[in-house]
């Protein structure tokens, strides 16, 4: 897609989280705080995407995300990609990966897991799409995680 074509105006600095699926989209600007955000934010979703279907996009002027962060978005949007930009072009590309081990961001799903009854972070080891709680060893889908 040229310049031209662009459906969102294009921002000099900052960062673009593209392929975020389409129903995730606002998922993923409150779990990364967007709203909270003194930068301009743009949020557009429901895009044509040959590789997804249905996708959202949403950049972000002057801001970059931490490992913690990217780490976050990993648990809604696994496959989303985030393009660094610099003087309004791509100066990097990152493909969001999902951690071996989700410290403090889903909540176990076990209602006697200590972490639901004890002020402490949860802590999940993730293997091929299942977390699997540290503590009371339950597993749960990573789609139908609740996050903290």
């Amino acid at each position: 897609m040229n310049k031209k074509e662009m459906l969102v105006a294009a921002i000099e600095n900052g960062t673009v989280i593209d392929h975020i699926p389409a129903d995730k989209t606002y998922q993923v600007a409150s779990l990364l705080g967007l709203l909270e955000l003194s930068t301009p934010v743009t949020i557009g979703n429901n895009y044509d995407s040959e590789r997804i279907g249905k996708k959202g996009i949403i950049k972000v002027d002057n801001h970059f995300f931490s490992d913690e962060e990217i780490s976050r978005l990993s648990v809604v949007a696994p496959n989303a990609v985030l393009n660094i930009i610099h003087d309004y072009e791509v100066a990097e590309k990152k493909t969001v990966r999902t951690p071996e081990e989700i410290r403090g961001i889903v909540r176990c799903n076990n209602p006697k897991c200590i972490t639901n009854n004890e002020p402490m972070d949860t802590l999940f080891h993730v293997h091929e799409g299942t977390l699997t709680c540290h503590y009371c060893e339950k597993r749960q889908d990573i789609d139908k995680v609740e996050l903290v």
